[in-house]
């Protein structure tokens, strides 16, 4: 059962969350939020797990270390660890290019814990299932939003999905981001 810590961490998301969209829409970005912690709870995840999908962009989004150490005020260390493992930048000093903080990423996935694979799984498939609902509506124009264009985002998520396929977080989770990201290719491919 969810406790209280599950509540906090939604009011939590809420508040540092709550002036931000998803990309290129008006969805508030909560939406997400709920729907990563949503997939990670299906698949039996823990509320560490759970709270952790909930605060996954906090720190590279809402404020670097100082988030952070909220987090891990609130919520201990072992959610505070899943969220860093999810992130791809610290969110304090120089960010990184788009590139390098996506190469890292990739290459960090078979070093990040089970918990960590977990919820970085459920982010990359509500992702690529919204890339791919968009790209039935807008078509190309969808890679505007996109710091990588077209090139850089597929191969992202191809590459996110292909290093959790050699991993071990669950099944269910990374076969439906494969299915997704193949889908995705493919559509983009032909134009459709």
């Amino acid at each position: 059962m969810l406790t209280d810590r599950f509540a906090d961490a939604l009011s939590c998301a809420q508040d540092w969350h709550r002036a931000q969209t998803r990309k290129g829409s008006s969805t508030p970005y909560i939406a997400h939020l709920l729907s990563v912690s949503a997939l990670v709870l299906e698949v039996g995840g823990t509320e560490d797990e759970a709270i952790a999908a909930l605060l996954h962009d906090a720190i590279e989004d809402q404020g670097g270390s100082a988030v952070a150490e909220t987090i891990l005020e609130k919520f201990g260390p072992t959610v505070l660890a899943i969220v860093r493992e999810c992130s791809d930048w610290d969110g304090d000093g120089a960010k990184p290019t788009w590139r390098q903080r996506k190469e890292g990423f990739v290459a960090s996935i078979a070093e990040i814990s089970a918990s960590g694979r977990l919820v970085a799984a459920a982010d990359k498939l509500h992702n690529a299932r919204d890339l791919l609902e968009d790209y039935r509506v807008l078509g190309d124009d969808l890679w505007r939003r996109f710091n990588g264009g077209r090139a850089g985002t597929l191969w992202y998520y191809r590459a996110v999905a292909d290093a959790l396929q050699q991993s071990a977080p669950p099944r269910r989770i990374v076969d439906e981001l494969q299915r997704v990201v193949t889908e995705l290719e493919e559509m983009t491919a032909t134009g459709q």
